[in-house]
């Protein structure tokens, strides 16, 4: 399975934006442990300003607008510009750590923790966590826009909604259930690895049922 010229340049350039997306996001959070964790980053969490917080917010939704419209200006159907859109979601999380790591040599391993979004509390679990989701999001995005551009079944059912709706439930479980003792300025309870497990063997079933050719209907006599 190959991609024709034209979708190959989409998924590159939509790629090269994450990648610098994720650097810009990255900037944005080193000036910030500048201020609040002048010593590194880490846990318990220290007091941001309400200030900080509300540019904090407005950014993280600002973020999410920007890649949806990369998607859709990318794609041509509704489940293409999907497809482009986690391809530069899952992109721009990757890339988001890694230009940490070449800033400021952090996280030091993949165990640690971080914050992921504030919306609408905060999101926390070790880095290996959204990292993984996010290079599920890519290998499915890419396979998406593949199957799309070559006019073979991509439809989810209500099997794949079912599993999907799940995997987010339990994966948002699994990076809240212990805010109030984040919120408190607390050290977080041991992250359950096992939810983030499930959610990406559900996340991966949801795929594979949109995917899945449907059956013939037999001929009537």
């Amino acid at each position: 399975m190959r991609f024709d010229p034209d979708t190959r340049r989409r998924v590159l350039l939509v790629s090269l934006f994450a990648v610098a997306f994720g650097f810009v996001e990255s900037s944005v959070v080193v000036y910030l442990r500048s201020l609040y964790y002048p010593e590194g980053f880490t846990f318990p969490l220290k007091v941001i300003s309400e200030a900080h917080i509300a540019v904090e917010l407005a950014r993280e939704g600002a973020t999410i607008v920007m890649l949806v419209a990369v998607g859709w200006l990318a794609g041509a159907t509704g489940w293409q510009r999907f497809g482009y859109f986690v391809v530069a979601f899952g992109i721009w999380d990757i890339f988001y750590y890694v230009w940490l790591k070449v800033v400021l040599d952090w996280p030091a391993a993949l165990s640690d923790w971080d914050v992921l979004f504030l919306i609408p509390l905060p999101w926390i679990s070790p880095v290996i966590a959204p990292v993984l989701i996010s290079i599920l999001m890519v290998v499915c995005g890419v396979l998406m826009i593949l199957r799309i551009q070559q006019g073979r079944h991509f439809r989810p059912t209500l099997i794949s909604w079912v599993l999907a709706l799940a995997a987010t439930v339990i994966a948002v479980y699994s990076f809240t259930y212990d805010v109030e003792a984040t919120l408190r300025g607390g050290m977080p309870s041991p992250y359950p690895y096992g939810c983030l497990l499930v959610s990406l063997v559900l996340y991966t079933s949801a795929f594979v049922a949109a995917c899945k050719e449907p059956r013939a209907s037999c001929p009537t006599a």
